[in-house]
């Protein structure tokens, strides 16, 4: 076989029991990679250390993909003010995220006639998030509904890291409170410690107490005579 060494170097063709030797003088494991190759090649490496260090490296991968969304909003031509700033709420997010967003006019019954209560109301939400989002697809009549798609003025790959830093950013603050709050809990404990052992130590200082002044005695009244 042909053999690796564990920082890339050929050793050279060795036989199995040679592979296996330095392999076991090295403390690192015989790993074969290439099987279809001419001899075959093997290296020598920390096989645990490369299975962590490639799951490391694929979830690192996964977490800068970027997957294309698209979510959907359904609305009513006469759709209520508090509905209506509560469904904008959620393209707002949504765009903010980086998605696409299939805005939906469903008409019912005599609404149909008026397909322009459903333009309205489309060009009024795509007015609203300018700052957000732009219309990529004009409003269309879809048999019952009228379909507006919009786009994110932010990438995907862009609104995923802003979230990340501003993730971070909240987690040190976090942590920075924890911090300050331990540093205060621990200042009030050794001051209340330093007036404890204040405390002790007059407790346990001699107290002096002042000898009582000496009574003056105190004269018996004489006897009467003839008593």
């Amino acid at each position: 076989m042909r053999l690796v060494g564990p920082s890339g170097e050929q050793v050279g063709i060795v036989p199995l029991a040679k592979a296996l030797e330095l392999a076991q003088e090295y403390d690192l494991d015989l790993v074969e990679v290439a099987a279809t190759a001419r001899p075959p090649v093997c290296k020598l490496m920390d096989y645990g250390k490369f299975k962590y260090e490639s799951a490391m490296k694929a979830r690192e991968a996964r977490k800068n993909q970027a997957h294309t969304v698209i979510k959907e909003m359904k609305l009513r031509p006469k759709i209520d003010p508090h509905d209506y700033d509560t469904k904008k709420g959620h393209v707002v997010r949504f765009l903010k995220q980086g998605d696409k967003v299939k805005i939906t006019i469903m008409f019912r019954g005599r609404e149909q006639s008026r397909p322009e209560l459903g333009f309205r109301l489309l060009q009024r939400l795509a007015d609203d998030v300018q700052d957000l989002g732009f219309v990529e697809s004009s409003p269309k009549q879809d048999g019952r509904n009228m379909i507006m798609v919009l786009g994110p003025h932010k990438k995907k790959t862009e609104a995923m890291a802003e979230a990340r830093a501003l993730a971070d950013a909240r987690k040190a603050e976090r942590q920075g409170r924890t911090v300050g709050s331990d540093a205060a809990a621990d200042d009030a404990a050794e001051i209340e410690a330093d007036e404890i052992e204040a405390d002790a130590e007059v407790q346990d200082a001699p107290a002096e107490v002042e000898a009582p002044a000496a009574e003056a005695p105190v004269e018996q009244p004489a006897a009467p005579q003839g008593a």
